[in-house]
């Protein structure tokens, strides 16, 4: 399937709204007049704390959710003016491991690819089985399988139909790091071949590594939605560990002005926090070495997307407006490194 203009968005939402009627409380209104735009071709990730809104989107796309107003389109097709179209557009990998325990994987997929009817002499039933590593394991049961093994289907299935655009929901949670990697790798395949991917992950490093555009939403608002590089520029951070020759007991001289927190981590060790904006790292030096101090190693940190987040998610904002309106409250994201896999 195209788009009917190829400028046209793969994923579009216009005041995308959905309240949710309360059963002991008031009504839960789960997205508050969502804009979203997703270019086609690209790898876009929509971020947000628990409970954000993240699942409600994707499920109003999926058609698995009824929006309250606003709209949604799919390649410029309208999800219920156009549904046939716009579900045939898109390819949907849940977070729920929702699979028929007494099917194999090849049944699966020829299922799948009969829902969509795909002919029999298109489907790519092993191609796609192989591509994530699950063609040794076409005719067990799918009860048999490993959890990320399920999870590696999930995304077989939602490709049967080879859909423009795929929306990844959690696809990496409890898949090891290998097979995240070969994932990953088809994921790349797929998008150089054209085909748009939106992805929801609690992974920051993956999502700031994967990612042209990002999207974070909090409390059922867009609160920032930039390229992935201007976002990480817009907290003005940066971090020097300088180890010095001898110890030291007082901070030198000129480790100060606007923004400049510095501090001794251990006898031969400075931290200094900064914004590159404001401060020159070359100022920083010759104060340590006005100081007498021969400098013995260096290393610097940039923003990284964790703290991108947590600025724009906590109550205090962290001098980080959001650049939607929006009430963002606390929320947090694990970073890869400290969430081990089963």
């Amino acid at each position: 399937m195209t788009a009917p203009n190829p400028d046209t968005p793969a994923v579009e939402t216009t005041a995308l709204r959905k309240i949710y009627p309360g059963i002991d409380g008031p009504p839960k209104e789960a997205l508050k007049s969502v804009d979203l735009s997703v270019k086609p071709g690209s790898v876009f990730g929509l971020l947000g704390p628990n409970g954000a809104g993240k699942s409600t989107l994707i499920n109003i796309l999926a058609g698995l959710v009824v929006k309250t107003s606003g709209s949604a389109r799919i390649l410029g097709w309208d999800i219920e003016k156009n549904m046939r179209q716009a579900r045939t557009a898109i390819g949907i990998v849940p977070q729920e491991l929702n699979l028929d325990a007494f099917f194999s994987p090849r049944e699966v997929m020829e299922l799948q690819a009969g829902f969509y009817g795909v002919p029999k002499r298109e489907r790519r039933t092993m191609e796609i089985l192989t591509a994530l590593g699950l063609d040794d394991k076409a005719d067990v049961y799918a009860r048999s399988l490993s959890g990320g093994m399920r999870r590696r289907l999930l995304v077989a299935k939602a490709l049967v139909h080879s859909p423009p655009v795929v929306i990844l929901d959690e696809p990496t949670a409890g898949v090891d790091v290998e097979l995240r990697q070969s994932l990953w790798d088809y994921m790349k395949e797929l998008n150089d071949a054209g085909t748009t991917i939106l992805l929801t992950t609690h992974y920051l490093e993956e999502a700031e590594e994967m990612c042209d555009e990002i999207a974070i939403i909090n409390h059922g608002e867009i609160i920032a939605q930039d390229t992935t590089s201007a976002l990480l520029a817009r907290l003005d951070r940066k971090e020097a560990h300088i180890t010095v020759d001898r110890d030291i007991n007082s901070l030198p001289e000129g480790l100060s002005g606007p923004g400049v927190d510095a501090e001794i981590r251990s006898p031969r060790e400075l931290l200094i926090r900064f914004p590159p904006s404001q401060v020159h790292m070359g100022t920083l030096l010759d104060a340590v070495k006005k100081a007498g101090l021969e400098i013995s190693d260096l290393s610097t940190r940039d923003t990284d997307l964790e703290e991108i987040f947590v600025a724009l998610t906590s109550s205090s904002g962290d001098g980080l407006p959001p650049t939607r309106s929006g009430d963002p409250q606390a929320g947090t994201l694990e970073k890869s490194r400290t969430r081990p896999d089963p």
